[in-house]
This record gives C-alpha cells, structure tokens and sequence, in this order.
C-alpha cells in the first residue's frame, strides 16, 4: 500500500466523526461535506509524520475550515471580551453528567438557534460541549485565550437552554404537519393554517421575499394575515426535506423558485425559514418526498 492509499485510509476512519462535527457547526450536509473534504486536501499537503493524535488533529482542521465557513457566510461583527464572566466561572464547576445530558439533547436544537450565535460561540459550544475537546485546543482554533473560549461556549450554552423544545424527530408526524401547511395555503383556510404552526412561530425570509411576507416575523397569527393572500405559488409546492429536516419546495413547472424548511416543536411548527436566493438554492440538500420532475435551479 503506498503512502497515498494508507493516509485515505485513516482518514475514511474518521470521516463520519468530521461530518458530525461540520453538519452541527454548519447545520448544511452540503456544506459540512465540503468542510470534510476541504480538510482532506489538509491532510493530503500536510506532514503528520509527527501527529501522534490524528482523530484530533483532523477535528482541529474541520473546525477551522467551519469557521472560515461560517464567517465567511454571516460576516457576524463579534463584540470584544470584557472582563471574566461570573456566570461563565460558575459553570466551569458544572456537573460533567448534567453537561452531558444538555448535549445530547440540544443536537437538533441548536441548529434551531444557529442565527443567534456568532460563528466563535457555534465553534466553542459544539467542540466543547458536544464532542469534549478541551478549552485549551479551541482557544488555539478561535484566536482567544481558554478563558474567553469558556465564555464563548457559556454564552451560547445559555442561548440554546433558552431555545424552543428539540424538533420532533417523528418523520410521520412530520409529513402530516408539512401536508396540512400546504392544504391550509392552497385553501386560504387562515384558522387551518394557525392551528398548526407554534403560537410564538419565527419566519425568517431570506432578500428576495418581497413585502409582506419577508424579513423576519413573529407569531402565527401575525405572519399567516400576511402570507395567505401572498401565497399565488401555492399551488406548486411540494413536500421535501431540506437538509435533512422536513419543509417544501415551490417549482412552477419545475424550476426550483424558493424553499420552506421548517423545525418542528411539540408537533407544531415553530420556525421556518423562507429560501429564494439562488446561491443559498444551489447549497441545499434537497429530496423531494413526492417524485414528479427534476428540479432545476
């Protein structure tokens, strides 16, 4: 086996662990392949003949890649250290077994609250809480020292507790919901509609959603006033997953126009995201649950 071939090798080992890192850095499967093949070509020009931790070494160079990544995409201004965070202190005695439970069950919620994060706080939080890389090696990845990596991740475990309930994972109930949007849109049924979407619902619309249904709204009842007479291209929406989590695609004869990807709560929907950028299209990870023609962006 030649050089090439053995280096492959160990990195395919440790493939899925590096996906698991982008996709809750980047909350995209599209994205976090890039990410893991972005840290192969790493690998592939590095000397590693003195890396006695590969598995680490590797996660240090997905983790960077995320965060050019994701800088990149939110060009987010962070605002400067202050002084040490009390809050942040008295965390560091945490019991580990209850960080551990938070962990495993903000998976999904965290990506719920992705745009509330800046792209260092994502970075600490998920290194260290989900996957226990020490504040030491994610000072190093984020230009801070430990300290300001340990309020980095106290600020953003704080937003995510905060967060609506973890999205339903009941791929059924899931469908049910998405049907029951798209009858309530195409019918003009108003009370339908807010019936199943969470009381305190967030829809965010990404520059190209025209008034009234773009920007960003709160509250069911506020965004169907708005979306029901706004809903001509109802007609062409079709069940899909989108990146993996439940919502629809609108594509008149076809042709991808926007996407609705939806994070479901207590079996109501409680955020969707409005799609329509071409670019940001191109980047989703898209299967539509209904067959009928390609889809063309």
């Amino acid at each position: 086996m030649d050089e090439n071939s053995w280096l492959a090798e160990r990195f395919e080992a440790h493939r899925a662990h590096l996906q698991a890192v982008a996709y809750r850095m980047l909350g995209s499967l599209s994205e976090a392949e890039d990410a893991v093949q972005e840290s192969w070509l790493h690998l592939s020009r590095a000397d590693t003949s003195g890396v006695e931790n590969l598995g680490g070494w590797l996660t240090t160079v997905v983790a960077r890649v995320c965060l050019d990544m994701l800088r990149s995409r939110k060009a987010r201004r962070e605002d400067p250290m202050a002084a040490p965070d009390p809050a942040a202190d008295r965390e560091a005695g945490t019991d580990p077994e209850r960080e551990a439970v938070l962990a495993d069950s903000v998976g999904l919620a965290l990506l719920v609250v992705l745009d509330t994060l800046t792209p260092a706080e994502r970075l600490a939080f998920v290194l260290h809480d989900l996957f226990a890389v020490p504040f030491e090696e994610i000072a190093a990845i984020v230009g801070r020292s430990p300290a300001a990596a340990r309020q980095l991740a106290s600020r953003a475990r704080r937003r995510v507790q905060g967060a609506p309930p973890s999205p339903d994972a009941d791929v059924g109930r899931q469908r049910e919901v998405v049907d029951a949007f798209i009858a309530a849109m195409r019918g003009g049924d108003f009370d339908a509609l807010v019936a199943i979407l969470d009381p305190d619902v967030v829809v965010h619309s990404d520059a190209t959603v025209e008034p009234p249904a773009g920007g960003e709204i709160r509250g069911a009842r506020a965004w169907a006033k708005q979306a029901i007479p706004a809903a001509r291209g109802a007609k062409f929406a079709r069940p899909a997953l989108v990146d993996g989590t439940a919502g629809i695609v609108v594509a008149p004869k076809g042709r991808l126009f926007r996407v609705f990807r939806f994070t479901l709560a207590q079996g109501k929907i409680a955020r969707i995201d409005v799609v329509g950028d071409r670019e940001q299209l191109r980047d989703l990870d898209l299967l539509v649950l209904d067959g009928g023609p390609q889809l063309e962006i």
